[in-house]
């Protein structure tokens, strides 16, 4: 399946149409889609979609969205392997994927874990100042500011506290 001129990969393509399904289901039910994955973990395919709306999902909305999206990919049936469908709220520990999201956690706390070490430390905690398609800037307790190219960060997400 080509996405302009990029060819997308089986487990892109399927991400995609599932995301394409699940918008206008999740619209319906006063949600928002805040991502689709398709993982393997210990030999066993799964389909994750991970929804949520103001106050939070609850089971109920997670059941509707889950048996309304398994009835419509049991029509379509385009997905070629046997996979696990999990529909579920994004959680406390929430990564931030797309711009609605960077956007939306804009002066909010983050936590950044980077793939290599960036002055002998892989784990940053700030307030999420800026972000454009390149890289994520934040600003740290003691008011310095640290420009982080997304190439180089694993994850970021909010931060909690318990």
């Amino acid at each position: 399946m080509k996405k302009g001129s990029v060819i997308l990969s089986k487990r892109e393509s399927y991400e995609q149409k599932t995301e394409e399904i699940l918008l206008p289901i999740t619209e319906e039910y006063g949600c928002e889609l805040v991502d689709v994955e398709y993982v393997k973990e210990g030999g066993t395919w799964y389909l994750r979609a991970y929804i949520d709306k103001p106050g939070g999902v609850n089971i109920d909305d997670c059941e509707a969205v889950s048996r309304r999206l398994s009835d419509i990919l049991d029509e379509k049936d385009f997905i070629d392997d046997s996979y696990i469908m999990e529909i579920s709220s994004p959680g406390l520990g929430r990564p931030l994927k797309k711009e609605k999201d960077f956007k939306r956690n804009l002066g909010e706390e983050v936590e950044i874990r980077t793939y290599r070490m960036i002055d002998k430390h892989k784990e940053f905690t700030g307030i999420l100042k800026t972000y454009d398609k390149d890289s994520v800037t934040v600003t740290f307790e003691d008011g310095t500011e640290r420009k982080f190219d997304k190439g180089d960060i694993a994850l970021i997400r909010l931060a909690f506290d318990f």
